[in-house]
């Protein structure tokens, strides 16, 4: 836990590539492997990383299966129980995309512009402002994984289609409400079974937000964060 108390917070909330599930096997990555722990080594004490994490999350699905992991029904206690913040990091979508929902890739943006309005009338900053929002949209499926198909059935090749056009529909509704937006997808991709960021995207995907972080001035230290070989 950062006990700096002018720390600039941020609240990275997910699904299981935020909880940091391996994609060759069950379990949790170290915390020093995970992004959220690599993006909290990067920056370093001036800012405090909530990682906020849960495997099998949706934006605002009750799943028939899974009693507890409908996102929007927690996001708004959550974000009450961490305030004051100053960035929210919101990274949801693919869950949407299995089949027995049968979602389509706009529903899954509109229900991640339902979360910037709770951000909007629930969070805070220390000085009483509204945090800063940055929605990520989620790595592809890759079918081509050799444990796709065993251990990731719960999506078919709709999914996959969808979650490769997913990044463009939460880009709309980032502009539209003045969000700050990243396609993880540029930058990581999934391991083994398909789904789940493979080690080394860990490593990328906290670099990247590091590096949007930094480019958008939000910080509270007097030097953003620029890894090695940052181009603005």
């Amino acid at each position: 836990m950062i006990v700096n108390p002018a720390a600039f917070t941020v609240l990275c909330f997910g699904d299981s590539n935020t909880f940091g599930q391996p994609s060759e096997e069950s379990g949790r990555w170290p915390a020093d492997v995970r992004w959220t722990g690599r993006l909290q080594q990067f920056l370093g004490a001036g800012y405090a990383i909530i990682e906020e994490g849960l495997g099998g999350r949706t934006t605002d699905l009750d799943d028939p299966d899974r009693d507890d992991r409908n996102g929007r029904n927690y996001f708004q206690p959550c974000l009450r129980s961490h305030s004051p913040l100053d960035m929210v990091v919101i990274m949801l979508g693919n869950n949407d995309l299995k089949t027995k929902f049968g979602r389509e890739t706009d529903a899954v943006a509109a229900a991640l512009e339902g979360y910037i309005d709770n951000v909007e009338r629930t969070a805070w900053t220390r000085t009483g402002g509204v945090p800063a929002v940055l929605l990520v949209s989620p790595i592809h499926l890759d079918p081509d994984q050799p444990g796709f198909a065993e251990r990731s059935s719960e999506y078919d090749a709709d999914s996959v289609r969808k979650s490769r056009e997913l990044g463009a529909a939460i880009r709309r509704v980032a502009s539209k409400r003045q969000a700050l937006f990243l396609d993880a997808a540029t930058v990581a991709c999934p391991g083994d079974d398909g789904t789940h960021l493979s080690r080394d995207s860990h490593e990328r995907l906290a670099t990247l937000i590091a590096q949007k972080i930094g480019a958008a001035g939000l910080t509270n230290m007097p030097d953003p964060y620029r890894p090695d070989g940052y181009t603005p």
